[in-house]
């Protein structure tokens, strides 16, 4: 088995970390407190010092919050100097495609291997190890560390050899997402309206026209209008979409739908809803 590191213990990263564990693969963990890095070592990982300690490692995931966090915590700070020569860092964070640009130029000028693994799942998937991993990077480091990938996902999508093509087909994915429970939000307010049960409308559709955790899963919350806890938050939500806009200006495409979906979060973050889960977009539309 391999030894890998992982940095950021939020709930995606501890649930990846966790599973590394129970792979056998020798696993040592940071984060900026110290709660989550001590419950991993309970369950036998090794806890860094610092993210330079960690960096030691020849193979290091990290799944920080967004760009800022990722930017202060390697590209700015000079850990990548100190780096184990030879390091892979797989990035799974979902972050902008600049900053994955500006993230592989930097490692490369530091002899560190760079990849882009950001994944669909929720927590719960991923303490599963189920995820499905989107991967991009040069072929001979998505070789070293597929075996990390076959332990916290069902499945490894190779995307590119560029590392941001998977940071691209991340935010879109997550783009379409944000339809869907726009355009979820609206059937179920006007059918909701008409006296049809949401619940089971809501069912209906899952069951037949769009079946899959998307419509079932937030249709669900929608439905019920329950929005905590949160499985991916509102201002998550409206920074991923905001990463989607950027990246489709990168390629001078335009996305209608997400300039009014822009308009939506932003209401949805004006009213104090930041914390709940992004499905509460939903709430926007009368009922």
């Amino acid at each position: 088995m391999g030894e890998v590191a992982v940095i950021g213990l939020g709930g995606m990263g501890r649930a990846m970390a966790r599973n590394l564990v129970r792979a056998g693969h020798r696993t040592v963990v940071w984060n900026r407190s110290a709660g989550p890095a001590e419950e991993l070592v309970r369950d036998g990982a090794l806890r860094a010092a610092s993210v330079a300690e960690a960096l030691q490692c020849p193979v290091v995931f990290s799944v920080l919050s967004d760009d800022a966090a990722f930017a202060e915590t390697f590209l700015d700070s000079g850990v990548l100097a100190r780096a184990r020569p030879g390091t892979v860092h797989v990035n799974a964070a979902t972050v902008s495609v600049e900053l994955c640009r500006r993230a592989a130029r930097a490692h490369a000028e530091h002899g560190v291997g760079y990849v882009a693994a950001p994944v669909f799942g929720r927590v719960a998937v991923a303490e599963a190890g189920a995820l499905n991993v989107l991967a991009a990077g040069a072929p001979e480091l998505l070789d070293r560390v597929q075996p990390f990938f076959d332990a916290i996902g069902s499945r490894t999508w190779r995307l590119g050899e560029r590392p941001e093509q998977a940071n691209t087909a991340k935010v879109l994915g997550n783009y379409l997402i944000a339809c869907a429970i726009q355009s979820l939000g609206e059937a179920v307010s006007v059918a909701d309206a008409a006296g049809a049960d949401p619940e089971q409308f809501v069912e209906l559709l899952a069951s037949t026209l769009f079946p899959g955790p998307v419509y079932s899963g937030y249709g669900s919350m929608i439905a019920r209008r329950r929005y905590r806890p949160a499985g991916f938050t509102a201002v998550l939500g409206r920074k991923d979409l905001h990463l989607a806009l950027n990246a489709a200006a990168g390629q001078a495409v335009p996305l209608p739908f997400g300039e009014l979906l822009a308009e939506v979060f932003d209401r949805t973050l004006a009213d104090g809803r930041a914390a709940d889960d992004w499905s509460v977009i939903a709430e926007q539309q009368p009922r």
